[in-house]
């Protein structure tokens, strides 16, 4: 099994946006929610609306200029 490395925790729609960007170049990320998912299960234990976005090791270096051209444009440095 691959491993995965994260790449971006914020808000959601902005989260959308790099998968977007991922899924041009050929990429899948994954999306986790765990606000979300916590509140299906009937308790809460996280932040509202804050999405984390893992992409496999061995793609990173493919996604990395993306990655970091798109955290530009939004003025986030702190990913």
């Amino acid at each position: 099994m691959s491993k995965t490395k994260r790449i971006y925790t914020g808000p959601s729609l902005i989260a959308k946006g790099l998968v977007a960007r991922l899924n041009d170049i050929g990429i899948s990320p994954i999306e986790r929610n765990d606000h979300d998912s916590s509140l299906r299960a009937g308790f809460t234990m996280s932040i509202a609306n804050q999405t984390m976005i893992f992409i496999r090791e061995d793609e990173y270096e493919k996604a990395q200029p993306t990655i970091e051209a798109f955290l530009n444009e939004i003025g986030d440095q702190n990913n």
